[in-house]
């Protein structure tokens, strides 16, 4: 049989390392899914919705470190990729998405399902081109790889069915040698590392800010926090790589961080940021003290804040070369007064996972509580944007071999879902919990049916509100009264029954226990409708006078508009515990 272009792609990605490709057929990829049912070393991942195919890419693609492949059909099957593929970018998730196009003699005359993914994708994608004949594959694939995975994002390539289905051009045969970049130790210079030693150095009181960075570089983070006696404060992307272990943590910052994470950073004198770029400006100090950063991205040193010095170079390396440079901090009541602080914080919340004592209350703190204490060691967590996120931060612990996965660059809904196919697809032998809200888990309710139809064992955990929880949460602290956030939700156990998925109900807090650990024994997919209440309040670390102001408009609001139970359901949820 002749050797088309498809072909030639396909062994090129299996060079790479790949795995997978996750889509949705459809007459323009014939030549790519044909070439993939003659070859046995990529496997088909099908999925409902192409917006999944991406969530699912992307999710592998960061826990392996690898290469991972989506593709959509042409028009609107790849435009149904680019939201997932944002989110992709924006986690530096090394992902190559097939793009297929009308036929190549159509392109340009309105023809039907007529799009130009080539400047569609531009804005998500290093790297992204239409291959318009045959004597481009070879050369386009091998560069949209090396981008990809130098690059730590995504690659696009732009393929019209007719040319896919083309005799490929002789070429030689794809090395991984030739097209997967290793990836560089970047260490400081000698100067860059004395000047942030000095720095350090003269500082009485050092505060940490920890991100996604860190990966990698526990041992020399403790190294660094024994020497300067410095709290470290996490970012969300830094909660798996930094809070495990450690004696120096004292919580998250930002929106749905800790009390003592945000005033260890503004009761400093030196803030060094290590490996993130935490992006919301009004956590940062807002006193005289200095802030220095370290980054492997030279484009993130002084982009959130004003920086007195930015050293490039990897979290790890360069903290193992600035080790020695650094003088030990007698002085340790910087690190003891936020210690002090947050395990004050931590007994607040771990309160809060425990079960109520007013009759069939479920808090959806002793959910995520509940399924931090049950969960395996090595369990992959996904949670949706929203509250699944803020109860996943605050209360899943990690170990060093649990990863945490979410939406937390891009902020999309319906992640938590299609990012548990991609880690229980890419970890067949692990456990994979999807922490979803109910209005995420509805968005992509399509590919809950994947999970029965590629019998992935993915445990999904719905947090069933009846509303999109922390979007009615940001009204009312602005003064509205809430406003398009009700939901009303089927039976989401019985719809899971109904696909051939194991559902369970949990409806009182003396169910959490016992459903959760029949959820986790189960061998197969299953769905647990969690019914919490709707008025939790998710605190930030700080609450402002604005804040204050437009709470208690809003509870004016409601009282004259006749929602006083609203307020008074609220006061019975948060106060009378």
């Amino acid at each position: 049989m002749t050797r088309t272009v498809s072909d030639q792609l396909i062994d090129s990605l299996a060079a790479s390392g790949v795995k997978r490709i996750y889509g949705l057929v459809g007459d323009s990829l014939n030549g790519v899914t044909d070439a993939l049912a003659r070859q046995r070393q990529i496997q088909w991942a099908p999925v409902r919705h192409e917006e999944a195919a991406a969530f699912a890419a992307g999710a592998e693609a960061q826990l392996t470190g690898k290469l991972t492949v989506c593709a959509g059909s042409c028009g609107p099957g790849n435009l149904h990729l680019i939201n997932g593929l944002f989110d992709c970018h924006r986690s530096r998730a090394p992902v190559l998405a097939i793009a297929a196009q009308i036929p190549s003699a159509e392109i340009g005359s309105g023809y039907f399902q007529e799009t130009h993914p080539e400047s569609l994708f531009r804005e998500c994608s290093h790297f992204c081109e239409l291959v318009s004949s045959p004597d481009q594959m070879p050369r386009i694939v091998e560069t949209a790889v090396r981008e990809a995975l130098g690059k730590r994002g995504v690659s696009v390539i732009v393929l019209p069915g007719d040319v896919a289905l083309q005799p490929a051009l002789h070429a030689s045969p794809a090395r991984p040698i030739d097209i997967m970049p290793r990836q560089p130790l970047v260490t400081p210079k000698a100067n860059d590392l004395l000047a942030l030693a000095d720095v350090l150095n003269g500082a009485g009181r050092v505060t940490l800010l920890c991100g996604s960075g860190c990966a990698g570089a526990h041992d020399e983070l403790m190294a660094l926090g024994q020497k300067l006696k410095s709290p470290m404060v996490h970012a969300l992307r830094g909660k798996e790589h930094v809070e495990w272990d450690n004696p120096f943590d004292v919580g998250m910052t930002g929106l749905i961080g800790f009390g003592s994470g945000y005033y260890a950073i503004n009761d400093c004198d030196v803030l060094l940021m290590l490996g993130t770029d935490f992006p919301y400006r009004q956590f940062y100090p807002t006193g005289q003290a200095r802030i220095a950063q370290v980054d492997i991205r030279p484009e993130n040193l002084g982009r959130r804040a004003p920086i007195e010095l930015g050293v490039v170079g990897d979290v790890g390396a360069t903290l193992t070369a600035l080790l020695p440079l650094l003088e030990e901090k007698p002085d340790r009541r910087h690190l003891d007064r936020a210690q002090a602080h947050y395990a004050k914080s931590r007994r607040s919340l771990d309160d809060l996972a425990r079960p109520s004592g007013r009759g069939k209350l479920v808090h959806p703190q002793q959910v995520a509580g509940s399924l931090s204490e049950l969960a395996a060691d090595d369990a992959i967590f996904t949670c949706d944007v929203g509250l699944p996120t803020v109860w996943a931060a605050r209360h899943l612990a990690m170990n060093g071999r649990r990863r945490l996965l979410g939406s937390f660059w891009h902020g999309s809904m319906a992640n938590a879902l299609p990012q548990a196919i991609g880690a229980q697809s890419a970890f067949p032998g692990r456990q994979v919990i999807s922490l979803s809200g109910d209005g995420g888990f509805s968005m992509l309710l399509g590919d809950f049916l994947t999970l029965a139809q590629q019998d992935l064992p993915v445990k999904v955990v719905v947090f069933n509100n009846g509303s999109l929880g922390f979007v009615e949460l940001e009204q009312k602290t602005v003064g509205l009264l809430p406003f398009g956030t009700d939901l009303k939700n089927p039976d989401f156990a019985a719809l899971a029954e109904a696909a051939g998925i194991r559902g369970l109900r949990i409806e009182n807090p003396s169910d959490v226990e016992p459903t959760l650990r029949q959820a986790l024994a189960h061998p197969g997919p299953v769905l647990v409708d969690a019914h919490v209440t709707r008025q939790e309040l998710a605190m930030p670390p700080t609450v402002t006078a604005a804040m204050a102001k437009g709470f208690t408009l809003y509870m004016l609001k409601a009282v004259l508009n006749g929602e006083a139970d609203e307020v008074l359901e609220l006061a019975r949820t948060n106060l009378w515990r």
